[in-house]
């Protein structure tokens, strides 16, 4: 039996949208979009249905979520199709994104078993604790690259701490990063009210970070547009978690073995696309390496198959949009321009972006017809594009690390861990893979960033205690108490 029914999804009043394949320009199934007044109603029901959710027994919230997980499972043929063609995923990371979400529901249900306060001492003769409660109303706005990740790592702990939930799922990724969800939680037993789906566009999202009964909002997104969330959310007195943009750095160092990092260092930027916010946007390379190191990255993205990832068996697939391929080319040419070689790709056909190697990534490049700068180093490229500068020393590479204004990821090749600990102590990341690429995540990890990257928030294992309940202090006497006046 299938998991979709087009009947079931909520009829919304923005106007209706298609859900469209980037590999081929299909259109796979029609929406309609939200309008403000839909966030409005949907809110309203939502803190309605909580009440009662919250008083569940901790056991009926994990079951729920525990059969969540299971129906991912059951359903991963359908959903990983929808991810496939929808989102541009190769069939291993559609895969990826299904054992994870699974898992994050499975995390999920081990939340509502964890202790949720602690007792305190105190100067007065009281009992004195502290308690978690939930917040509420829990405003999601997901992203379309990893869909359905990114949407279920806050619903579902947000559902188990006793919250609703509101998803705006990115419009170009609607199906498998919102109505996938809202299916799987009904066929859980999730009771009605809990967890509403609106696909919507910028005025939805504002719509649902003003609105008083969302206490809480996550959101995963560009840089840009998580200053105008927290922005807004801070307006309105409410906390927003954000985890933003990134331009993570991957440092190899001068002992590397070339042989073993140049798998970990392709996939740091050309996995899917390279449109994952932990993607490696600077390879520093020890200058003794550097040559070859550029050589061998330009055969590996050479001999990458690009193409139709639901019709053909390929490494790469679409990029999301026209949009998103304009900003890619434009940065590649442009630090073309400023005097930095392409080693590999910069082409295109269609939405199919070639892996690109660009060489000599000085930031300060210059050259004929030159912009004067190396965008595509500087900036977060959201494309499968590995800039790579050399580096002489430790603390050159230390600076080089530290220039971004971003913070999230940084990876460290080097036969020397402890050094590579060392080194990492100097620059500030919210996540240290040594000996591993950038693109790492698992429910049981703290997950975010620092800087441009995040307002230090982490989703993930016992992190999302904190992201999805508030703390309330209480105090117990025998007797009322008694005061000078």
């Amino acid at each position: 039996m299938a998991l979709l029914d087009p009947k079931d999804w909520r009829s919304l009043h923005g106007g209706p949208a298609e859900a469209v394949e980037p590999a081929t320009g299909e259109g796979l199934a029609t929406l309609t979009l939200a309008a403000p007044a839909d966030v409005a109603a949907a809110a309203a029901e939502a803190a309605a249905a909580q009440r009662d959710w919250a008083r569940r027994p901790y056991p009926e919230r994990a079951a729920v979520l525990r059969r969540a997980g299971d129906l991912v499972h059951q359903h991963a043929a359908e959903i990983g199709e929808w991810l496939v063609r929808e989102a541009g995923s190769i069939r291993g990371k559609a895969d990826f994104e299904i054992r994870t979400a699974a898992e994050e529901c499975y995390e999920a249900a081990a939340l509502a078993h964890r202790p949720l306060g602690q007792v305190l001492p105190s100067g007065a003769p009281r009992l004195s604790y502290t308690t978690r409660v939930p917040a509420g109303v829990v405003g999601v706005i997901a992203p379309f690259n990893v869909p359905l990740v990114l949407a279920v790592r806050s619903v579902a702990p947000a559902l188990a701490l006793g919250n609703a939930v509101v998803l705006k799922p990115d419009p170009r990724t609607a199906v498998c990063g919102g109505h996938v969800l809202a299916a799987v939680f009904a066929e859980a037993g999730l009771p009605a009210g809990l967890l509403h789906v609106l696909p919507g566009g910028a005025d939805a999202g504002r719509a649902l970070v003003e609105d008083p009964r969302v206490r809480v909002v996550s959101f995963t997104g560009s840089t840009a547009a998580g200053r105008s969330v927290g922005a807004l959310a801070a307006q309105h007195l409410k906390r927003a978690h954000l985890e933003l943009g990134g331009n993570s750095a991957f440092l190899v160092l001068e002992d590397a073995d070339l042989d073993a990092a140049m798998s970990t260092a392709a996939w740091a930027s050309f996995f899917h696309q390279g449109q994952v916010c932990m993607t490696a946007g600077r390879h520093l390379v020890h200058a003794s390496l550097y040559e070859e190191y550029v050589a061998r990255l330009a055969a590996k993205a050479d001999a990458l198959a690009v193409g139709d990832p639901f019709r053909e068996q390929v490494h790469l697939g679409p990029v999301i949009d026209r949009g998103q391929l304009g900003k890619i080319d434009a940065l590649v040419r442009e630090s073309a321009a400023a005097g930095v070689r392409i080693a590999a790709g910069g082409t295109h056909r269609e939405l199919f972006y070639r892996p690109t190697v660009l060489a000599d990534a000085d930031p300060d490049a210059t050259g004929p017809g030159s912009v004067g700068a190396c965008p595509a180093y500087g900036r977060e490229v959201f494309g499968p594009v590995a800039p790579v500068r050399a580096f002489r020393t430790a603390d050159e590479a230390v600076a080089l690390a530290n220039e971004s204004s971003y913070g999230l990821a940084l990876g460290i090749v080097t036969r020397d861990a402890a050094r590579a600990l060392e080194l990492a102590e100097r620059i500030p990341t919210g996540l240290l893979h040594v000996n591993d690429q950038t693109v790492n995540d698992e429910p049981v990890a703290a997950f975010g960033g620092l800087a441009d990257s995040g307002t230090g928030s982490r989703f993930g294992g016992e992190a999302n205690l904190d992201a999805f309940t508030e703390t309330r202090w209480t105090t117990v006497r025998a007797t009322p108490a008694a005061y000078p006046f």
